[in-house]
């Protein structure tokens, strides 16, 4: 990733040290256009000056004409050094924006899966973008608001105080008045904006679970309790959208009604002045250019609220994202490793006190397809996600002399391929969705699984878009793609979590002959509740009540009666069809 090398990315000031020459030359063209505003009150005072003078006869309309034209001339290059610094701070922001979201992103797709799960989609949606972009606001709205405000309200308090500074302190005595209402604020600003950030969060999901399965709602009816749910989400999200609003739209009017309360001080003393019988001696101009600077400076201190608004968002937002934004660990060029035999040693998985399975121990070959079976809800699945090593497993799991889980994240991705029940196809190309953007030709893999008819028969064949998820491909396709994704990347341990399930029983035998060939050089480990082709594995493991039994297909024919129960109803089923 592009200058991260001295990044922190759990700390906002090293996002400002890493744009440092945006934040230059917004600076520098940043203070070159805020002192330059100075000359607008000053001008405004001698037009009005001159106006005076040429109405009393001591002035001509040529010096109002140039006067005119020096305003103009110095207003076009005050206007030109803000364009300058909007571009730069514009700059400033989209590249932080892109860093964050990148750190985040990076981070995201190392995450286990289990934790994602945990996360939620709609959370994690409301983080990677509407959070980030607060952030990114409240960056940019500070160094904004920094010489826009900052600088400028400095300027102008500056120039007061050179004209009357006794009245100038009587007259601005009530801005700091609304800076600590505003301090007093702070806390139900930040309660109202995590509030809403949650409830946006919990209607992402409910949006995106309606849109999932708005079809399996309506056929089962429960269209209207799901409905319902959604509603409440929704008003809650509205509650706490307005209440969030009231809060930051309360701030902007509270400081402009107190900056201004000082004009009353200025228009009697600065009258004063003008007559000769205050603190200073005023003609017209300094009194225009005074009244100018103080409008403009108290103008200028209400929008300091919305800064706050945006700082206040912001560090809400940063708050929720902090726990990801960390430095994504290196990634090593992928290395596939070499075929080895792989041994379980007393292995065991438990979700706290509750075992999964225990005690399996078994050693397989490469070029072995181990059969994986057992009743619904057994710990198949789990068992072959203990092999990803996102959770801790007892006893032990060595791939030829090494132990699975003392590998790092790389290199147990080189090790071991996996295949989940559910596809998880992006919605892509038909071949982008085997070759996940690496080179080469995907119609050999889709030949393995017995899709290369089908698919060089759609509209744009290879390059078809197959939809959000598969939603374009049946059930078997979707599976048989993902097989074909999964066979494309080729590693020396393979699991396979029910591919065929969705598969009629021709187009099974066709995959697993190719799968058999397939697998010379590899161990698979075949997780299905299809036991057709389990006599041709060298092994099956046969799990029920979180124990396993290890043994051929034969033996566990005449030892587990559940085994044999199992296979000779689908089986016999099956001859009982062909026999019809």
């Amino acid at each position: 990733m592009e200058k991260t090398k001295n990044l922190c990315p759990d700390r906002i000031l090293s996002y400002f040290r890493a744009e440092w020459l945006p934040l230059a030359l917004v600076t520098l063209s940043g203070l070159f256009y805020n002192v330059g505003l100075l000359a607008s009150p000053w001008f405004e005072g001698r037009l009005a000056q001159c106006l005076a003078d040429i109405l009393g006869g001591s002035e001509t309309a040529g010096t109002m004409a140039m006067l005119v034209l020096s305003y103009l001339v110095v207003t076009l290059a005050v206007q030109g050094a803000r364009f300058v610094k909007r571009f730069y701070v514009r700059r400033f922001a989209n590249n932080i924006n892109r860093r964050m979201k990148g750190i985040l992103y990076a981070n995201l797709v190392r995450a286990s899966k289990a934790s994602l799960e945990k996360e939620g989609a709609g959370e994690l949606m409301t983080k990677a973008i509407s959070d980030v972009d607060d952030c990114v606001e409240g960056m940019r709205k500070f160094t904004t608001e920094v010489f826009d405000t900052g600088v400028v309200m400095v300027s102008y308090g500056v120039m007061l105080l050179f004209y009357d500074w006794r009245l100038a302190l009587l007259s601005l005595l009530f801005t700091p008045i609304s800076y600590l209402c505003a301090a007093r604020m702070k806390k139900p600003v930040q309660r109202a904006g995590a509030a809403y950030k949650k409830a946006a969060g919990a209607l992402s999901s409910a949006t995106l679970d309606r849109a999932e399965n708005a079809v399996t709602y309506r056929i089962y009816g429960c269209e209207d309790a799901r409905a319902e749910q959604y509603e409440g989400a929704l008003k809650t999200y509205e509650k706490t959208a307005v209440k969030n609003s009231v809060w930051q739209s309360a701030l902007p009017p509270l400081y402009l009604a107190a900056s201004e309360a000082g004009v009353l001080f200025l228009l009697w003393f600065g009258a004063k002045n003008v007559l000769g019988t205050g603190w200073s001696s005023w003609d017209i101009a300094a009194f225009t250019t005074f009244l100018s600077c103080f409008t403009k400076l108290t103008v200028k201190s209400s929008k300091v609220a919305k800064l706050f608004n945006s700082v206040q968002k912001a560090e809400v937002s940063w708050k929720r994202i902090r726990p990801m934004m960390k430095a994504p660990e290196p990634l090593d060029s992928l290395q596939t490793t070499p075929p080895a035999d792989v041994t379980l040693t007393d292995l065991s998985f438990s979700y706290g006190e509750e075992p999964v399975f225990s005690d399996l121990s078994l050693t397989a070959h490469h070029g072995d397809i181990i059969g994986v079976t057992g009743p619904v809800a057994c710990g198949k699945s789990t068992f072959g996600r203990t092999f990803l090593c996102e959770e801790t497993y007892g006893g032990s799991i060595r791939f030829g002399k090494k132990e699975l889980s003392a590998l790092s994240p790389r290199e147990i991705v080189g090790t071991v391929g996996y295949l989940g029940h559910d596809p998880e196809l992006s919605t892509d190309t038909v071949s982008e969705n085997v070759l996940c953007g690496s080179e080469g030709d995907a119609l050999p893999y889709l030949e393995v699984t017995a899709l290369k008819g089908e698919v060089l028969s759609m509209e744009n064949g290879a390059d078809t878009i197959v939809g959000n998820n598969g939603a374009r491909l049946s059930g078997g396709q979707a599976q048989r793609l993902a097989l074909a994704r999964t066979l494309a990347h080729p590693r020396p341990l393979m699991i396979l979590d029910d591919p065929f399930s969705a598969l009629d029983r021709k187009t099974e035998d066709a995959v697993f002959a190719n799968l058999q060939a397939y697998a010379k050089d590899k161990v698979v480990f075949l997780i299905s509740h299809r036991l057709y082709h389990f006599p041709q594995t060298q092994k099956v493991i046969f799990m029920e009540n979180g124990k396993a039994t290890i043994g051929t297909h034969e033996e566990l024919m005449a030892s587990v009666p559940a085994y044999l129960r199992l296979y000779e109803s689908q089986t016999g089923g099956n001859r009982h069809e062909e026999e019809k």
